[in-house]
């Protein structure tokens, strides 16, 4: 069985990985063979990460000799031969990840088709499947964005009975592989009823965890989706992360109550970059946040190695002590103070200039120490105040 937050829900293998929205985090692939993943699995568990995202498993359209992105323009959603390696390769990967006590998100495309493709050459769709209304012209518009061609990729039409028969025979094939859950890709461009009404009820009659990528910033279009009955990526967040906080003009302030993971937090995944978004100036220091905050935090390979021992030391302390509901001690333009209740004080300086600051903690004249290896011991006073140096650009993570 594998487990996903407080809720139960079973792997079609059996295996007895185990995924916790609250003290785990995933490692994302990327443009990366079956093969290649499963050499790397050893690893990946002694960072400290409790699951994998990899790439769509169906056949797509693009090969190893075309640009990126590769696996995202299906040609045929039930045949498991993609440029990523073979149907048995990606059995065999997902059994190691198993093996490892690691869970496997498998990315699902269900929104379009490849494009530039005789629409003969889908063995299991053909012209009335889709929408054929024309490019998206407006981003702005939600009836263009979930009902005209993204980027020149066919449009399915969800409403069709056919087409829903068809994508859950996919999220079937992912299920008889093993894997533990989907990740929707493009969401923003299907209607939300089909997720409530059709996906996640697949994914969840399966034993699947299920998480969407709503490419948004509005909380509250976001949250549209969530109440479909997914996890949701935190976009708000990624693009408040970005383009207000970690960077040398930023202003923590921003972060107070931000993105969807202060709404829902058993319910959202963060990140900092991934394969459409780049990260902020302050890479790491964005890391440093949503690794001990709130949320299921997300890692993205192509920015950091497996074995990076900044996000490992990290991981090492999400799992022993970032527990509890996220507590604002100290906030200003250049330094934030949180603390996980009763079990973590993180502080984290953007200035380039050390800051000190006094904050309360539930831990009366108590010895901390700074599992982040940037600042001294400290001990609390007698009503629990104490006084944290945080050294520039860094941070800070105390426990008893």
């Amino acid at each position: 069985m594998s487990s996903f937050g407080a809720a139960a829900v079973g792997a079609g293998s059996g295996a007895d990985t185990e995924i916790d929205l609250g003290a785990g985090a995933v490692y994302q692939y990327y443009h990366t063979p079956w093969t290649e993943i499963r050499a790397s699995l050893d690893a990946v568990a002694a960072a400290g990460y409790d699951a994998i995202q990899v790439p769509p498993a169906q056949r797509s359209k693009r090969t190893w000799s075309d640009p990126e992105p590769r696996g995202y323009q299906p040609i045929d959603h039930l045949d498991f031969d993609s440029a990523f390696g073979t149907e048995s390769a990606y059995r065999e990967m997902v059994e190691t990840a198993h093996e490892h006590g690691l869970a496997v998100i498998a990315d699902a495309v269900t929104n379009h088709m490849a494009e530039g493709v005789d629409f003969d050459q889908f063995p299991h769709f053909s012209w009335g499947d889709f929408r054929h209304e024309g490019p998206i012209r407006d981003d702005e518009d939600d009836w263009e964005l979930q009902h005209r061609d993204l980027e020149g990729l066919p449009d399915l039409r969800q409403e069709s009975a056919h087409v829903r028969d068809v994508l859950e025979s996919y999220v079937d094939r992912y299920a008889e592989m093993g894997v533990d859950g989907v990740r929707w890709d493009a969401v923003k461009h299907v209607q939300a009823a089909f997720f409530r009404d059709y996906a996640n009820p697949w994914a969840a009659e399966r034993g699947l965890f299920a998480v969407g990528e709503v490419l948004h910033g509005s909380v509250s279009y976001c949250e549209a989706y969530l109440e479909t009955g997914m996890t949701v990526m935190d976009y708000p967040l990624y693009f408040t992360m970005r383009e207000d906080v970690f960077h040398r003009d930023g202003d923590f302030n921003a972060l107070e109550g931000a993105g969807l993971v202060n709404r829902d937090p058993g319910r959202t995944m963060t990140f900092v970059s991934n394969h459409d978004s780049p990260p902020p100036e302050y890479e790491a220091l964005a890391h440093a946040f949503i690794l001990t905050y709130q949320g299921y935090p997300r890692v993205y390979s192509n920015r950091f190695e497996i074995e990076n021992e900044t996000i490992s030391n990290l991981l090492s302390i999400r799992r022993r002590f970032a527990a509890g509901p996220a507590l604002t001690r100290h906030l200003d333009a250049a330094c934030y103070v949180f603390e996980r209740e009763g079990n973590l004080l993180v502080g984290l300086n953007r200035a380039a200039d050390s800051r000190s600051v006094t904050v309360d903690t539930p831990w009366e004249a108590t010895t901390l120490q700074d599992y982040a290896h940037t600042g001294p011991d400290v001990t609390t006073d007698a009503d629990g105040t104490v006084e944290l140096s945080i050294p520039p650009v860094d941070w800070v993570c105390y426990a008893p």
